[in-house]
C-alpha cells in the first residue's frame, strides 16, 4: 500500500474543498485497485458530491439546517456553535474509497471527492490518501 498525508489550508469560513485534481494525480499511473481518504480531525469529513452547480452551497445550507450554529451543544468551547462540528462526521463520515481502473479515477460524471469543514477555528487540514493496489 503506498501512503501519504498532504496538508490543506481551508481559511476561516466554512468549506467544501474540491481534493479531486489531488485524488487524480495521486493515483495516476498505479493500475487498478483502491483509494482511500481519510480526514484524522474530528471536525471535517469528506463527501462524494457534484461541485460547481450549487451542490456545495447546498450541503453546506442543509448542514446548517440540520446542525446550527447556536448555544444548543454541550461541546462549546471555541466559537459559536462548534460542537456542531464534533457531531458533523456522523453525518459526513471522514473516509471515503473510490476505486482505481487504470490509474484513473472511477468516479462517475458529476462526483468530485470534497473536504467538508465547518470548524472556522481550525484552518489546517490533515488528508491521508492511501492506494491500495488490485
Amino acid at each position: 500500500m503506498h501512503s501519504e498525508t498532504r496538508t490543506y489550508r481551508t481559511g476561516g469560513e466554512e468549506v467544501v474543498l474540491d481534493l479531486t485534481r489531488d485524488a487524480a494525480d495521486f493515483v495516476a499511473d498505479r493500475g487498478d485497485g483502491l483509494l482511500h481518504v481519510f480526514v484524522p480531525h474530528a471536525t471535517a469529513g469528506l463527501a462524494i458530491i457534484e461541485t460547481g452547480a450549487g451542490s456545495d452551497d447546498d450541503l453546506l445550507a442543509s448542514l446548517g439546517d440540520l446542525l446550527p450554529a447556536d448555544d444548543r451543544w454541550r461541546h462549546s468551547h471555541g466559537s459559536p456553535g462548534h460542537g456542531r462540528s464534533h457531531v458533523m462526521p456522523a453525518i459526513v463520515p471522514p473516509h471515503c474509497t473510490v476505486p482505481v481502473l487504470d490509474g484513473r479515477l472511477a468516479l462517475g460524471t458529476w462526483q468530485s471527492i470534497c473536504l467538508v469543514d465547518l470548524n472556522v477555528d481550525n484552518d489546517r487540514r490533515e488528508v491521508r490518501w492511501s492506494f491500495l493496489e488490485g
